[in-house]
């Protein structure tokens, strides 16, 4: 894997800012974690859009995004990431990482010291890695793909 500074500095991670950003957050979202299990466009969407943060990675030589993530309040007081995404060509680089920061900075700076996300369980061993830990089994979405409610701290 590179090195976060070597991730640092090829890609940038902040809010999508135009509207070719956005149509390219929402894109990547469709393309890697609903399209393959034939789910609707749209799907990659929910009513927590508005008052969410956003991030996307975007190389810096090409403009390309390449990967996504989002975070919101709980009413609970907590706050959930969700639609973590790299593209298949930019994975294990370091870019998840960034991303996960990045969000993880924002809960900070609302005052939340709780985050919980739902990982497939593919991703456990890297939001392990991360200071999460599993706190129960969870659902199985599309009838095919395992997850468990992971909590940090």
């Amino acid at each position: 894997m590179a090195s976060s500074n070597d991730s640092a500095d090829r890609f940038v991670i902040r809010a999508p800012s135009s509207p070719r950003e956005w149509e390219g957050y929402y894109a990547l979202r469709y393309r890697i974690l609903r399209q393959p299990w034939n789910q609707p466009p749209g799907s990659e969407r929910d009513e927590l859009e508005p008052i969410a943060c956003h991030r996307v990675a975007i190389e810096h030589s090409t403009g390309r995004i390449v990967g996504c993530g989002r975070i919101h309040r709980r009413d609970d007081g907590a706050a959930q990431i969700r639609y973590m995404a790299v593209e298949d060509g930019y994975r294990n680089l370091g870019i998840g990482a960034l991303l996960l920061e990045s969000l993880e900075q924002w809960a900070l700076e609302q005052g939340i010291g709780t985050i919980v996300l739902y990982a497939r369980t593919p991703a456990v061993a890297f939001y392990k890695q991360h200071g999460y830990r599993i706190v129960a089994s969870a659902h199985t979405l599309f009838g095919a793909i395992e997850h468990v409610l992971m909590q940090k701290p």
